[in-house]
């Protein structure tokens, strides 16, 4: 099968056929007809994660189930599903107290090698999916059979861009009706952070961005305000916008210290910042300890948005279907397997807000 492989960091990728990877008798076999083009994918071809090279890179997809392993129970052949940038087996510690996004089956799943490559070594898949391949080997807890007509670009979104930035506000921050929110990025994930926070009821969506046109896509999926980094200090524009308290709620969605640090300065004394983006493995945050202790301010990490999937893609699809989340406005490029390259240029400009490979 054709199947992208990232061999060395900051180098092209490789379109190469590979045989289908081996099925366990947890696995289960999908048939990919849609995968989004993630930021973390980006951070991890580029050699700034902690996933070893060679990999195959993708974890937003969705597709239909073609084989299952023998102790396979949670989907079938021929089932629609999608695939999770985290597993959740439903029965460890961590799922049955409401955080599968922290599942035990975690490490194990993201750093098995599914992948013989071309010069004969052995690969992973990034989060344990792969998605950039004609089909995917997937434990199965990193599937979840969905129903909805809902197009396959549309569901691949949720596998990890959506969920993550919807469920960081309805999850983790717990957005309240009639708050300000102000969010730093406005990319795929960032977009979500703002739909999230409009369909949470908050007055105030403040939708910080360098680029002019992610700015437009933000006031379109539902930001009240706009800051531009170019005219001024940040902090100084958003407090002005907020009574000169600051957010109730911030995000920051980049995954960059200064910024992790801006998102923290522009949150009001005892409101809540949330960290959504993923920084380079190297990266360290330093902070004042006087003020940020007596801020009352609280800091929460935000891994996959707190998304239980078993729960929350279903709830996902529910709010797309009734026209709440918008996910078609989020697609604004459309490329084949075999111009993956062209997509990570774009991402890497900046240009658009999610490409999706069809």
């Amino acid at each position: 099968m054709r199947t992208v492989v990232a061999y060395e960091a900051g180098r092209p990728l490789v379109l190469e056929d590979l045989p289908v990877p081996a099925i366990g008798p947890r696995d289960v076999l999908v048939r990919v007809s849609a995968s989004g083009i993630c930021h973390t994918d980006l951070t991890v071809i580029n050699g700034l994660s902690p996933l070893p090279l060679p990999i195959v890179p993708g974890h937003e997809g969705c597709g239909i189930v073609e084989e299952v392993g023998s102790e396979v129970r949670r989907v079938r052949v021929g089932d629609r599903v999608l695939a999770s940038v985290s597993p959740a087996c439903g029965h460890c510690w961590w799922c049955i107290n409401g955080m599968s996004n922290h599942c035990e089956l975690n490490p194990g799943v993201k750093a098995k090698k599914r992948f013989t490559v071309a010069d004969g070594r052995e690969a992973g898949a990034v989060c344990g999916c792969g998605t950039f391949a004609e089909a995917m080997v997937v434990d199965e807890a990193s599937v979840v059979a969905v129903q909805t007509d809902l197009p396959d670009e549309q569901l691949a979104l949720l596998g990890c861009g959506v969920t993550t930035g919807l469920g960081a506000v309805l999850n983790t921050a717990e957005v309240v009706p009639g708050s300000s929110v102000a969010v730093i990025g406005c990319g795929g994930v960032g977009l979500s952070v703002i739909q999230g926070a409009r369909i949470a009821g908050a007055a105030t969506i403040i939708a910080v961005d360098m680029m002019a046109n992610r700015r437009e896509a933000a006031v379109a999926a539902g930001a009240t305000h706009t800051v531009d980094p170019a005219e001024g200090d940040s902090v100084q524009q958003v407090r002005a916008l907020t009574s000169g308290r600051g957010a109730d709620y911030t995000f920051e969605v980049v995954g960059r210290p200064e910024l992790i640090t801006q998102s923290i300065d522009m949150a009001r004394t005892s409101g809540t910042v949330t960290l959504v983006g993923m920084p380079a493995t190297t990266d360290v945050l330093t902070l004042p300890a006087i003020s940020t202790i007596f801020s009352g301010k609280r800091i929460r990490g935000s891994v996959v948005g707190g998304s239980q999937i078993l729960r929350d893609f279903p709830r996902y699809i529910r709010l797309a279907e009734a026209g709440r989340l918008d996910l078609g406005s989020m697609i604004t490029h459309r490329i084949k397997l075999d111009e993956i390259n062209q997509g990570f240029e774009l991402l890497t400009r900046g240009e658009g807000v999610r490409t999706i490979v069809v």
